[in-house]
């Protein structure tokens, strides 16, 4: 019998306490898809032009962050006594994977509603090529991998009850794109640990629809929108799912070429 046994990477132990320390939670989520057609059409030449490689989860991550910024309830968080604490900053946790079967960097986006869909792609790029540049790979993070299951779980419930705390080590809402590694559409349903928003960024697909009054064929992204129920009630989430649609079928942010919309 031919097998391998590999070493379980240290840096998977906050993924899998994370996971623990979720489960108590009122997660929902929401499945639907977005036209990115337009968006699509604007990106291509944008590769091949002053703006290589340009990458579209930096187009999705800067339309949520837009979406979050005219919604700002749904990145809420709730401090030691109760109170909800609502940033205005959105800063987006995006998980980078530098190289081949490595575990995913988790890089903070610091006020990705400020900044434009040019900015955030070379940001990302940079982790992806230096991930020790993140802040995400020192202080805490770093000392997690080896600390015992218990202490981790303290912790988190330790930085749960501070928001301010929580922002700064963990940013408002996260980002994971599972489509960046196949093609052809798919949604999935991740947990959510700490963070009261979570978006996954599913595959792209082509079909048929309807645009101006004819049917052509479009591409259609699929996206799982997960939300801490404690903390945000369903119709604002329905809300601000309609306005993250908008923002990312309109392609707002590159129709004026500043990314900023």
């Amino acid at each position: 019998m031919d097998y391998d046994i590999l070493p379980f990477p240290p840096e998977r132990k906050a993924i899998v306490e994370g996971g623990r320390y979720g489960i108590r939670r009122s997660i929902m989520h929401g499945l639907f898809e977005v036209d990115v057609t337009r968006a699509r059409e604007l990106l291509r030449p944008l590769a091949t032009g002053g703006h290589s490689n340009v990458s579209f989860t930096a187009y999705v991550v800067a339309c949520l962050a837009k979406a979050i910024e005219a919604n700002p309830r749904v990145q809420a968080y709730r401090d030691w006594r109760g109170r909800l604490v609502v940033f205005h900053d959105v800063d987006v946790v995006t998980m980078i994977e530098a190289e081949a079967g490595a575990v995913a960097v988790p890089h903070i986006v610091r006020a990705a509603n400020r900044k434009t869909v040019w900015e955030i792609s070379d940001e990302v790029r940079a982790i992806r090529a230096r991930p020790e540049q993140s802040e995400q790979t020192g202080g805490l993070v770093a000392l997690g991998k080896w600390m015992p299951g218990f202490a981790v779980q303290l912790s988190y419930r330790a930085l749960r009850k501070d928001p301010h705390r929580f922002k700064q080590v963990a940013g408002t809402v996260v980002v994971t794109a599972v489509g960046m590694f196949g093609k052809g559409g798919g949604w999935g349903i991740t947990f959510l640990p700490l963070h009261t928003l979570g978006l996954l960024v599913g595959g792209i697909t082509q079909r048929p629809g309807v645009h101006d009054g004819a049917i052509t064929i479009r591409e259609y992204l699929s996206l799982t929108l997960s939300i801490d129920h404690d903390v945000v009630d369903g119709a604002p989430a329905a809300r601000f799912a309609a306005t993250l649609r908008e923002i990312i079928e309109s392609a707002v942010l590159l129709e004026d070429g500043t990314g900023r919309g």
